[in-house]
């Protein structure tokens, strides 16, 4: 029967969706990777006439289109973005982004998250990380997952399985303490770490090192000396020990917005430089 209402599901959105070619994802939500209380009341959100996910609407948000939430099973629909996540992206033996790029996909995952926290109320994501940005075929960042995120409330050491990406969460959270929009500063912190080195954030240790070496030894990621220092000194203020310290998402809009114009100028008169070179070999 759900697989039945699934199909309905998708017919129908394929048919009203058909004239403009949307393409949909469908995702799945297990119980051996989600307790059943969390399962019950994300359905419970999604079935709400008021849920937030419905109302959410920003070029930085991944679309939410529709939910099947029958007892048997629940999975949501988004919009479909082919790039696909930008761990994913990084992690590639292709062609890495420039910068110019990588700055803008900072951008676009500042917007997105500074557009959830100024929601009403403000959505706190919880769980920001690369394989939760999703990137369209025009290279812009949309934040997804952030719905689930809202509701699940307990930390890595609470969740029923024990998996979970401690990696990307603020030293607070692994601690069990209260925590508040400045964990997802801190977790936009190790991306724009991600971002700048295109390796996997604590990759040599395993989940309970991570937790131990970040939430009770107060250690961080090492930042390399040839990344450029304004770019470091953005993430290093996002791993402020203390959480009141860190920016807000708008304060982290404007420094990466100036450093946007920068690399900018900076492309131009390599540009300028390469094109005068060219007329006097020529």
């Amino acid at each position: 029967m759900f697989f039945v209402n699934l199909l309905l599901l998708l017919c129908r959105f394929l048919w009203n969706c058909i004239s403009c070619s949307v393409d949909v994802a469908v995702k799945v939500f297990s119980k051996q990777e989600y307790s059943e209380d969390v399962i019950q009341s994300f359905r419970q959100e999604v079935r709400s006439p008021v849920s937030l996910m419905k109302r959410l609407r920003h070029p930085n948000i991944l679309l939410f289109m529709g939910a099947v939430t029958s007892p048997q099973r629940l999975c949501i629909v988004t919009e479909f973005l082919p790039r696909g996540s930008l761990f994913r992206l990084l992690q590639r033996n292709t062609s890495k982004p420039d910068w110019r790029r990588r700055v803008h996909m900072a951008v676009d995952i500042a917007r997105g998250v500074n557009y959830l926290h100024h929601c009403n109320p403000p959505i706190i994501h919880r769980d920001l990380k690369t394989s939760n940005l999703l990137v369209d075929k025009n290279w812009t960042v949309k934040v997804g997952d952030f719905g689930l995120s809202r509701i699940k409330h307990e930390t890595y050491l609470e969740t029923k399985t024990g998996k979970g990406t401690p990696q990307w969460m603020a030293p607070e959270v692994l601690r069990n303490e209260p925590s508040n929009e400045k964990s997802d500063v801190y977790s936009f912190g190790v991306i724009m770490w991600e971002l700048a080195t295109e390796k996997i954030p604590w990759d040599t240790l395993n989940a309970m090192q991570v937790i131990g070496a970040v939430g009770f030894m107060n250690h961080r990621l090492e930042i390399p000396e040839d990344i450029d220092p304004q770019w470091a000194s953005i993430i290093e203020s996002c791993w402020h020990t203390d959480p009141a310290l860190r920016p807000t998402f708008q304060e982290l809009l404007e420094r990466l917005k100036e450093l946007q114009r920068r690399y900018a100028i900076q492309f131009q008169a390599a540009r300028s430089a390469g094109g005068e070179k060219t007329q006097k070999e020529s």
